[in-house]
């Protein structure tokens, strides 16, 4: 760049207004006529111009407040007559009319009434006495809509318009799993869907990493795609900012992508800080920046993260129930939970089947790990606390969906029944308490309203053919997306039941929840006892095996030889008592028919006797 001028001016000029002043006429250039030009000279001909000679108007509007009219009456009732006129007589009523309205007071009195008369309009109009403040949640209680759901939009990212005109233009060659969804935080119209496959050695070459945001309004093609460095297993909106999502990947780092900067992570963390197997979670924290989120993995180890430096993690925690620290004993994390009004505390659900409480303020490594909950045979795919009662949390894994309060930790507090596929993931309604979703291997999605129904689900929805591998309910609780295995996601509308709040329903499920985790306290309790009860048991024959004296091997051969010789003579025993009992039995027959004749004898001349002094008597 060539500078041509610098001007230059004081500093103490800068930023002053310009002032303008009138001056002379001054000629800056003259050029000369050049006749040698005049033969090059065209006339126009003709000539057209126009002038605008009307002036300038312009229009604005103005929408000012309507003014709502409404009829208001007054119910007045005639009275205040004196005793001695007849208020259906006309005349009589003309009369004291005249007569009232000569005095000199008419007038002051009027005045003062009618401040008091307006003053009751006033208030009249201001509050409706027979306004029906509560009409909407009677009707809503009246309608008993049967338990339902519609499918409202499927999103696929292998079947859209351009693939059935185009079916070369798709891609990918192996269908991924949609592993996770996550709904637009402002508004319900976009969602995040991470794609990956899952299935062991099943990463081909040619297979896409790429996942996707889709808007529901235009769902034929993706609003953005987001290319990862691995597939994605995990995404989240950022709860603060909504142009931020952080994902977790299939080999183990972290990325986080800003939409207003394309589809490119803005930085990923590095290979040799992250995670070594997949990330399952990954969750925004409570924090001031809304920079902060924290992510687990079945390598047994909670990472937590600002993606402002994403490069390594800020702080670590290995999942090692015994409280050693150990990477080895770790248990693989599966699902994790955080409660944003418990910002302290989160939860991990493990490839074990066993839940753990965790502090994330406590001093010492060992003491993060606060409590543990064992229910499940397989492992925990799904955790949440119920947004109306946090102590309260849903566990969904193997063939079950359990139900734990905090304050009990050896069992669950409700639980539902074994189902013959396997459950895949689950979520508690943001709406109504009672409510919670499952999802299952076969497809199948249920709605459990335990207040209505406790041993089977109030609704149960074949969704797909294809197992179903995520859940995510909009924050509205009246919609749900469901993503298969094959990477379809399907968008359904439940019923107005299933996502209005009934009446004292907080109440009923309160006391419920209150209830079971009094019982299973009661029965902790019972089970306690009995084991110390044969633990005891069990200490007391110890002792005494060990208080025996220690036998020669002579003298086990001795004893053994006298134990079995005491046998024998007990069974030869027990046979010759069985050889003389027949024979007794029938000496003792004979004997008995013998003194039954001679009784008869002796009791014949008896009554022989009787007969004879009773004649005699006569």
């Amino acid at each position: 760049m060539e500078i041509i001028y610098v001007y230059t001016r004081k500093r103490s000029e800068f930023g002053r207004p310009c002032s303008f002043s009138d001056r002379p006429a001054k000629v800056n250039v003259d050029i000369p006529p050049d006749p040698s030009m005049a033969s090059s000279f065209v006339l126009r001909n003709p000539v057209d111009s126009s002038v605008q000679h009307s002036s300038d108007m312009s229009e604005h509007e103005v929408n000012t407040e309507r003014v709502e009219v409404e009829s208001r009456g007054v119910n007045h009732v005639e009275g205040g007559w004196p005793k001695d006129i007849n208020p259906q007589e006309v005349e009589q009523t003309i009369r004291f009319r005249k007569k009232v309205e000569k005095d000199e007071n008419y007038i002051n009195t009027i005045t003062h009434l009618g401040a008091l008369m307006e003053h009751c309009v006033k208030q009249n109009n201001a509050i409706n006495i027979y306004e029906d403040y509560f009409g909407e949640e009677e009707v809503a209680e009246v309608e008993d809509e049967p338990p339902s759901a519609k499918t409202i939009n499927v999103i696929s990212k292998l079947i859209s318009f351009f693939d059935v005109l185009l079916p070369k233009r798709d891609p990918n060659v192996t269908k991924r799993t949609a592993t996770h969804l996550s709904w637009h935080p402002n508004t319900c119209k976009k969602l995040a869907v991470a794609y990956s496959s899952l299935e062991f050695q099943q990463n081909m070459k040619e297979m896409s990493f790429d996942s996707y945001i889709w808007d529901l309004e235009n769902p034929n093609k993706p609003e953005l795609v987001l290319k990862p460095t691995s597939p994605l297993v995990s995404l989240e909106y950022n709860p603060k900012d909504s142009h931020v999502l952080v994902g977790g990947c299939y080999n183990g780092q972290m990325a986080y992508w800003d939409t207003r900067k394309g589809g490119l992570p803005v930085e990923v963390s590095t290979v040799e800080f992250s995670h070594r197997d997949p990330v399952y979670g990954a969750i925004w924290l409570q924090s001031k920046t809304g920079t902060e989120c924290f992510s687990a993995s079945t390598d047994g180890q909670v990472l937590w993260w600002d993606i402002r430096k994403l490069s390594e993690p800020t702080e670590t925690l290995v999942l090692d129930i015994t409280r050693k620290g150990l990477l080895e004993n770790a248990l693989g994390a599966v699902t994790l939970e955080f409660e944003p009004t418990m910002p302290t505390k989160f939860m991990v659900g493990t490839e074990q089947g066993i839940v753990i409480a965790c502090n994330r303020k406590a001093k010492t490594p060992p003491e993060k790990i606060t409590s543990t909950y064992s229910g499940h045979h397989g492992p925990v795919y799904a955790l949440a606390r119920n947004p109306f009662y946090p102590k309260i949390f849903l566990t969904v894994g193997d063939w079950t969906a359990r139900i734990w309060s905090e304050e009990t930790k050896e069992s669950s507090i409700m639980w539902t029944k074994y189902h013959l596929s396997y459950l895949t993931d689950g979520c508690w309604s943001t709406v109504r308490p009672a409510v919670f979703f499952t999802t299952r291997s076969d497809g199948t999605l249920d709605v459990w309203d335990f207040l209505f129904k406790q041993n089977d689900p109030s609704l149960s929805l074949k969704v797909c053919d294809e197992p179903l591998s995520s859940l995510r309910l909009q924050d509205n609780g009246c919609v749900v997306g469901c993503g298969s295995k094959l990477g379809a996601v399907t968008l359904l509308e439940i019923s107005s039941g299933f996502c209005t709040l009934q009446r004292n329903e907080k109440n009923l499920v309160n006391a419920m929840f209150e209830r079971e985790t009094k019982r299973e306290k009661i029965l902790e309790a019972r089970h306690r006892e009995m084991r110390l009860k044969e633990r005891a048991r069990s200490e007391g024959q110890e002792m005494e095996v060990e208080e025996m004296p220690v036998e020669s091997p002579h003298d086990v051969l001795e004893r053994t030889r006298r134990e079995f010789f005491e046998v024998i003579e007990a069974e030869l025993q027990r046979r010759a008592r069985a050889e003389t009992q027949p024979l007794r039995g029938k000496v003792k027959d004979h004997a008995g028919e013998e003194e039954a004749a001679q009784g008869e004898e002796s009791q014949l001349p008896k009554d022989r006797e009787e007969e004879e002094e009773e004649k005699d008597a006569a």
